[in-house]
């Protein structure tokens, strides 16, 4: 399968990434090659990342800290810690942990390829843009965006902390035969006819009904017990097949060397977009970029959840004109409490950025509607179920034949993977690996109710949209582009960058006042450690030193000494007000996380 930028002739030069994440370095390595840009020799003295091309000017990409984070004392594990990471994936496994994974390494590398390509689209059309600035660490924030929305809301703010709930009462669940699973279903119905064909009454059904669904914005899932017995007590054959019969779909949870052995695996590691070029067409030509390199470039988004708004949302921040398309009557998540001034703050932190036109695509008119403004559109986004775009008439041919220079991008879930169940990010979870990964890592016998995937699976969509805006600027054709939940998950995994750095002391100890995040991966840092609580850094003293003293203490005269070191908070609101990573953020009505980029 050919690569986006196989013929744009680009190259980039890699030089020192951050010293204590090197992982780092090995995701933005990794997915340089995925887009197809060749690598030319490192600079040793340059930025991480310089993109060259013979029709521009060299763009170099930084990356910069926060004053009170300094990045050359960041690690994935810390970064993990100070940005609430841990503390939303700790709300269903128990207790405040990293998830395991180079998570936050694979993300702001596609961030910082992101803006890069977006650097070059404006320059390319006329705007001056050199350098890119990315905050890992404004980046990792993102990533819980939803989450602290929703712990900050001005009227019925959530808090939600780690170990509130059963680990054991959430899915994935569990058969007789110890055979871990995720269910899955978008309609009640189904949902119900499974559990009253398990002898589990209509009322618990209920009640399991509405815990199931804060998955999606709670990250936590307390299932009754009723449902976990009913589950137990049958082997999985007999659950598949009443699964089968109502019409809800079961994955099982498998493990990496499971995943690698499907047919399908080698093309979406290689490569988690899709790209096929279409005729050419000359794009709509608006004002040159000034600000921001991506201000003249039009977007129409019809995009439910997460997944397909947070695209959308990273392209707005980049500068482009998003138009979210929505039904008469708005999305209906836009009612989901916690709210403020009559919208759902959840939703407000994915969407707040966007123009909003509704229409009913249902109809002839509503999808005339959607012809006329893609005559003036770059890009069309949709994340609908595989098959919805025929069906509708609204797929890349029936686009292109109103404007050829649009990219037509699907944010999917499966991919080329033939799986009988809807690709969302919890059965994604299991049947890619990542579940199984994050359960070994955590202790757990789950993945995470974070929406990992979610997330990540909107920044390789947003970075995929990026590279086809860059290669038809360059060949002036429009494109049909895919990429998909389980894409994500095999970049995530990657051998390349997927275990986690080696070190010497990891982990999360408790101090006077809360918890403290410590990275030790190397001996000097051990050694530096030791000095700092007075020559006795023994595993098993170190928790008593700890605790002579608060948190923010123990960070600032750990940083001095050169040891990776950051307060993990259990409490979202706490974070909110951390002078740390205030600079990250802004008050709206809840507080907002800014973008992650600067350009000159």
């Amino acid at each position: 399968m050919p690569r986006i930028l196989d013929d744009a002739r680009l190259t980039w030069r890699s030089g020192p990434c951050l010293p204590a994440w090197q992982t780092l370095s090995a995701a933005l390595q990794r997915q340089g090659e995925c887009l197809g840009v060749q690598h030319a020799e490192s600079d040793p003295e340059g930025p991480p990342l310089q993109l060259l091309h013979p029709d521009l000017h060299p763009l170099q990409t930084r990356f910069a800290g926060l004053p009170a984070l300094p990045l050359e004392l960041s690690t994935e594990f810390t970064i993990q810690a100070a940005c609430g990471l841990m503390s939303v994936h700790g709300r269903a496994s128990g207790r405040p942990q990293a998830l395991g994974v180079n998570y936050l390494a694979t993300l702001n590398a596609a961030l910082a390829w992101q803006g890069s390509l977006a650097a070059a689209v404006g320059q390319l059309r006329g705007g001056d843009f050199a350098t890119v600035s990315l905050q890992p660490a404004t980046g990792a924030l993102l990533s819980i965006g939803q989450y602290l929305a929703g712990a900050t809301a001005p009227e019925d703010a959530e808090r939600l902390l780690p170990g509130a709930d059963d680990a054991l009462a959430r899915p994935p669940f569990v058969s007789a035969d110890g055979v871990l699973f995720e269910l899955e279903t978008l309609d009640s119905q189904p949902w119900r006819r499974f559990w009253n064909a398990l002898e589990v009454s209509d009322v618990i059904a209920g009640k399991a009904w509405q815990r199931f669904l804060l998955r999606y914005a709670r990250a936590v899932a307390p299932m009754p017990s009723e449902c976990l017995d009913a589950l137990a007590g049958l082997p999985l054959a007999r659950i598949q097949a009443i699964a089968l019969e109502t019409g809800v779909a079961l994955v099982p949870v498998r493990g990496l060397i499971q995943r690698r052995a499907d047919s399908d695996y080698a093309a979406s590691a290689a490569n988690p977009w899709q790209l096929q070029r279409g005729k050419a067409g000359i794009p709509a030509r608006r004002a040159v970029p000034g600000r921001l390199p991506l201000q003249g470039i039009r977007v129409l988004e019809s995009c439910r959840r997460i997944q397909g708004p947070l695209a959308g949302h990273l392209l707005s921040l980049l500068g482009a004109e998003v138009i979210r398309l929505e039904p008469p009557g708005g999305d209906p998540l836009r009612n989901m409490p916690p709210c403020a001034d009559g919208c759902s703050v959840r939703f407000d932190a994915l969407n707040h950025l966007k123009d909003v036109r509704e229409v009913d695509i249902k109809s002839a008119a509503g999808r005339a509607q959607i012809h006329a403004l893609c005559q003036d559109a770059d890009v069309f986004l949709h994340n609908w179920a595989p098959g919805k775009a025929a069906e509708l008439r609204l797929d890349a041919a029936d686009l292109h034949a109103t404007q050829p220079s649009l990219i037509h991008a699907y944010a999917g879930g499966w991919g080329d993977a033939s799986i009988d169940a809807p690709g969302t990010d919890f059965t994604v979870q299991a049947w890619s690996g990542v579940a199984a990964r994050i359960a070994s890592a955590s202790g757990t016998r789950g993945g995470t109710l974070f929406t990992a995937l979610d997330v990540l699976g909107g920044v390789i969509s947003a970075q995929g949209i990026c590279a086809a805006l860059l290669d038809r600027e360059l060949h002036g054709h429009g494109a049909q582009l895919h990429s998909s939940l389980l894409g994500a998950a095999d970049l995530l995994l990657d051998s390349h960058c997927g275990q986690p750095s080696p070190t010497l002391l990891q982990g999360l100890f408790s101090t006077a006042d809360g918890l403290l995040a410590l990275d030790c991966q190397t001996r000097q840092q051990h050694q530096a450690l030791t000095r700092l609580l007075g020559g006795d850094a023994d595993p098993l003293r170190l928790q008593t030193h700890l605790a002579e003293h608060g948190s923010e203490h123990w960070v600032d005269a750990c940083l001095r000494a050169g040891i990776p070191a950051s307060v993990a908070h259990e409490d979202l609101t706490l974070l909110a007000a951390d002078p740390r990573v205030a600079p990250s953020l802004t008050q709206r009505a809840y507080r907002s996380v800014q973008s992650p980029w600067s350009f000159l």
